[in-house]
C-alpha cells in the first residue's frame, strides 16, 4: 500500500543473523577438525573422528535458521556396513542426513572439494570425490568406498548422482547396488522429504523435513521401488 511501511518478514531477520553464524562455524571448525586429525591419525584409519565432527558442525549449522525444522524418523538398523543410499532434492539434504547417528563417507562431486575451507574439511574427512562423467574417476570412487566397507565404514552415495529440481526422483544410477553386489553390503535406503521447498533460495521456509528409514510416506515407497528395480536389475534380493 502507497505510503504504509511494511515490516521485514521474519524469516528474512532470522536469515540475517543465522547465515554470519554458520560463516563463523565453519571459520572455527576447520583448524579444530585439523588438530583432531593429527590426534586420531595413527588409530583412526577411517577417519572416524574427523569425520563425525564435520557432520556435528552440519548439525550445529542446520540450527542457525530457527525457520529449518529438520527430523529423522526411524531406527538406524543393527549390524552393517551398509550402502547407504538416499535421493537428493537440495542443498539443505546435507545439513539434513548429518543428523543420522553414524558417521559415513560421502561420495560427492568433485566441485565441492575445490570449495575453499569446505574442500579441505571433506578431505580431512576421508570423503570421496568424484568427477561426474568420467568413468576412471567413477571406478576409483568405488575402490575407495569398497575399501571403507572391508573396513567396517557405511558409504552414503546419492544414486540419482545430482540433485533433482523438480522434487522428483531421477533415474538411479547403477553405482551404488554395483558396489552392494560386490562387497554383499546391505543397502540402506534413506528418504528424504521437503528440502526441495526448504532451501530454494536464501530465505528458508517453515518446512518439517523428515528422513525416514522404511516408513509408510509415499515418496519411500517410490524409492523402495526405484531400489527393488535396481536390485533385480543387478542380481541382487530385496529383502
Amino acid at each position: 500500500t502507497p505510503g504504509k511501511e511494511h515490516p521485514v518478514p521474519v524469516n528474512v531477520l532470522l536469515a540475517i543473523l543465522g547465515y554470519p553464524v554458520a560463516l563463523g562455524l565453519i571459520l572455527v571448525a576447520l583448524p579444530v577438525q585439523a588438530l583432531l586429525l593429527v590426534l586420531t591419525a595413527p588409530f583412526d584409519r577411517n577417519r572416524t573422528v574427523p569425520g563425525r565432527f564435520l557432520r556435528i558442525i552440519g548439525v550445529l549449522i542446520s540450527r542457525t535458521l530457527p525457520p529449518w525444522r529438520l527430523g529423522v524418523e526411524g531406527r538406524w538398523p543393527e549390524g552393517g556396513p551398509f550402502v547407504v543410499v538416499a535421493n537428493h532434492q537440495s542443498v539443505l539434504d546435507i545439513l539434513l542426513l548429518s543428523r543420522l547417528p553414524r558417521e559415513m563417507k560421502w561420495v560427492a562431486k568433485e566441485e565441492l572439494f575445490k570449495i575453499p575451507w569446505v574442500g579441505w574439511m571433506l578431505r580431512m574427512s576421508g570423503d570421496i570425490r568424484i568427477r561426474r562423467g568420467d568413468a576412471e574417476s567413477g571406478g576409483e570412487a568405488l575402490a575407495r568406498a569398497r575399501e571403507y566397507l572391508s573396513r567396517g565404514m557405511s558409504v552414503m552415495i546419492f544414486p540419482e548422482g545430482t540433485r533433482s529440481r523438480t522434487g522428483q526422483l531421477l533415474p538411479f544410477k547403477s553405482g551404488a547396488f554395483r558396489l552392494a553386489l560386490e562387497t554383499g553390503a546391505p543397502v540402506l535406503p534413506v528418504a528424504v522429504h521437503g528440502t526441495a521447498r526448504g532451501m530454494p533460495t536464501v530465505v528458508a521456509t517453515r518446512e518439517y523435513i523428515a528422513a525416514n528409514f522404511r516408513n509408510g510416506a509415499d515418496i519411500q515407497e517410490t524409492i523402495r521401488m526405484f531400489i527393488r528395480d535396481a536390485y533385480a536389475k543387478w542380481g541382487l534380493q530385496y529383502v
